[in-house]
């Protein structure tokens, strides 16, 4: 109960960047903009991590590419793993996320600023634009975080990896950066209660998209899959 009351003067007191950043938007200054909200969210989702007493052990930062936008694709085992993912990588993230999130104040308007995705499952027509409007983003230079198993795993085996997931970095011909988080799933999952824990993120290294024939499109799940999976203890 604590935590969330003080989510929710955190998130009042995001209120005036919010406005400020609204406004750089509507001028068109879209680098201002993202300079202006970096830092905020990254504090946030540090926030996060510090008011459960968790800790997250970062291994293979170097794997980063040195530029452009890449997509991040990985496990998702808990509701923690956003924070964990935006408090780790040292560059702007979006996501793919589920449509539900715009419910919800304030987060949803940090959401849209930082350029995330909001993905309708009910609608098969909905979901495709959300997806081409994720690879148009992509390629004006914002690094998206896709979960290809669909749900949360809670600590259980790792999921098949939904092919289509990977269109986005295909049709982007943006780089796959694969991470394994491990242990995030304890932090609320195992007990249905925030409690610390520690977290290890693996950053692998990038999976070149570009030129690849479609028989070498096939097998890139199935490969990174396998990559994360074997950063699991």
């Amino acid at each position: 109960i604590a935590f969330f009351i003080k989510m929710f003067f955190y998130l009042i007191k995001s209120l005036p960047p919010i406005k400020k950043a609204l406004k750089l938007d509507k001028q068109g200054l879209k680098k201002e903009r993202d300079e202006l909200i970096f830092p905020y969210v990254q504090d946030w989702a540090g926030f996060c991590i510090r008011e459960t007493k968790s800790t997250v052990e970062i291994r293979g930062i170097e794997n980063l590419p040195q530029s452009g936008a890449m997509v991040f694709i990985g496990n998702h085992q808990g509701n923690m793993d956003i924070p964990i993912l935006l408090s780790s990588i040292p560059r702007p993230i979006a996501f793919i996320s589920k449509i539900e999130i715009l419910k919800i104040p304030i987060m949803s308007k940090w959401m849209k600023l930082m350029q995330c995705v909001f993905l309708d499952r009910k609608s098969m027509k909905k979901s495709v634009e959300a997806m081409h409007e994720a690879v148009e983003k992509v390629k004006e230079g914002y690094s998206m975080v896709i979960f290809p198993e669909g749900t949360r795993s809670k600590g259980g085996p790792v999921k098949d990896f939904k092919a289509g997931s990977f269109k986005l970095a295909f049709q982007a011909e943006a780089p796959i950066v694969p991470v394994t988080i491990d242990g995030s799933w304890r932090i609320y999952e195992e007990h249905k209660s925030l409690r610390s824990g520690k977290v290890t993120l693996t950053i692998h290294p990038a999976v070149n998209t570009k030129g690849l024939t479609k028989e070498e499109q096939q097998e890139i799940p199935k490969k990174v899959r396998e990559t994360v999976v074997s950063a699991l203890s």
